[in-house]
C-alpha cells in the first residue's frame, strides 16, 4: 500500500541525489540546503523503511532497494510531469465546444462567428453539428450538445430546456437573377408559381408547416413538382443553374443574396416569420468558453436585428 506521507518533495530529491550521486549537487540543483536533502532522504527513508543510499567518499550510491524504487519513481514523475504539460496544453488550446445548429441558420451565422472568435484571439475549439430540431434537442438532453441554435420548439418538446429569443428569420423565394418572374408583378408571382418546380424542406419540419401554410392562406394551389431537402448545398445549387424556386429561411439563403448569386421574389412573406435562438439545458450553468461563444452570436444577431430594420 503507497504510503500517503510519501511526497512529491521526497521523490524529486530521491531523484537529483540519484543523477548527480551526490547530496551537494542535488541541493544546488533543487536550490534548498545539503541539510535539507539529507532530512528529506531520512524521511523517505523511514516511511520506505529501507537504506536508499550508501553514503561514502564516493559519493551516494543507491542500494539495491534504491535501484528498485529508482526505476519506479522515475516513470511516476515523468507521467506526472507528462500529466501537468498536457493540462497546461489544454489551457493553451482552449476548451472544446460542441454546437447545434440547423442547415438553414448555419450558411450566414457559422462563418461570421467563426471570424469573430479567430479575431478576438480566443483559442476554444468548435465542433458543430447540423440537423433539424428535435435530434438536436434531444442531443442536447443527452449532453451531447453544449448549446443548440435553432427555432423555437413546440412546448411539448421543451421541458427541461430554456430559450433565448436572438431574431425572427421570415421565409423568402429565392431564384437566379434573370428568372423569369423576377420583374412580374407580385399578383402575377403568385399566380405562376405552382407552374414552377419548387425547393421546399422536409415534411416534418417547422419550416415545412410554415412553407405550407405560405401556399393554403393565399389560396395556391400545391406546386405541381417539388424537391424537398434540408442541404442547403443541393438546394442553393439547384436555384443558382435553374428556374426553380427555392422557399427558405432566409438565413440559408443569405450569403447568395449579398453576394448577387440569387435574388427575392418580390411578394410579401407575411406569416412565414419564425423565431430563432439559443436553446440550453435548464440546469446548465455555463462555462467562461460557452458564455463568450453565446456573447458573440447574441452579437451578430444583435446587428442583424438593425440592419432588419434600417
Amino acid at each position: 500500500m503507497i504510503d500517503d506521507r510519501i511526497k512529491f518533495r521526497h521523490l524529486q530529491c530521491f531523484l537529483a541525489v540519484a543523477q548527480h550521486g551526490s547530496l551537494q549537487k542535488a541541493a544546488d540543483v533543487l536550490s534548498i540546503s545539503q541539510p535539507a536533502v539529507t532530512k528529506t532522504l531520512k524521511e523517505l527513508e523511514a516511511l520506505l523503511d529501507v537504506r536508499l543510499f550508501d553514503r561514502g567518499r564516493r559519493g551516494a550510491v543507491a542500494t539495491r532497494e534504491g535501484e528498485a524504487f529508482l526505476r519506479h519513481a522515475g516513470a511516476s514523475v515523468s507521467a506526472l510531469r507528462e500529466a501537468v504539460a498536457s493540462v497546461a496544453k489544454t489551457s493553451q488550446r482552449g476548451a472544446m465546444l460542441t454546437l447545434g445548429v440547423l442547415p438553414t441558420v448555419a450558411p450566414w451565422l457559422m462563418p461570421q462567428l467563426l471570424r469573430r472568435l479567430d479575431a478576438s484571439g480566443v483559442q476554444d475549439s468548435l465542433r458543430i453539428h447540423t440537423g433539424s430540431n428535435p435530434p438536436l434537442l434531444a442531443q442536447l438532453r443527452q449532453r451531447e450538445l453544449d448549446l443548440v441554435i435553432g427555432r423555437f420548439a413546440e412546448p411539448a418538446q421543451m421541458p427541461g430546456l430554456t430559450f433565448e429569443h436572438l431574431y425572427i428569420d421570415p421565409l423568402v423565394i429565392a431564384v437566379r437573377p434573370g428568372h423569369p418572374l423576377t420583374l412580374a408583378a407580385p399578383t402575377a408571382i403568385l399566380e405562376k408559381i405552382s407552374a414552377f418546380t419548387v425547393i421546399l424542406p422536409t415534411e416534418g419540419t417547422a419550416i415545412r408547416h410554415s412553407a405550407d401554410s405560405f401556399f393554403m392562406t393565399r389560396g395556391l394551389a400545391p406546386p405541381a413538382r417539388t424537391v424537398e431537402t434540408l442541404a442547403v448545398s443541393v438546394a442553393r445549387g439547384y436555384a443558382q443553374g435553374s428556374d426553380a424556386l427555392w422557399l427558405t429561411p432566409r438565413g440559408a439563403a443569405e450569403p447568395d443574396l449579398l453576394s448577387g448569386q440569387l435574388v427575392t421574389l418580390a411578394v410579401s412573406m407575411s406569416g412565414t416569420e419564425e423565431l430563432v435562438g439559443l436553446t440550453l439545458r435548464a440546469d446548465m450553468a455555463p462555462t467562461p468558453a460557452q458564455q463568450r461563444v453565446m456573447q458573440v452570436i447574441r452579437d451578430i444577431a444583435a446587428e442583424r436585428r438593425v440592419n432588419a430594420t434600417s
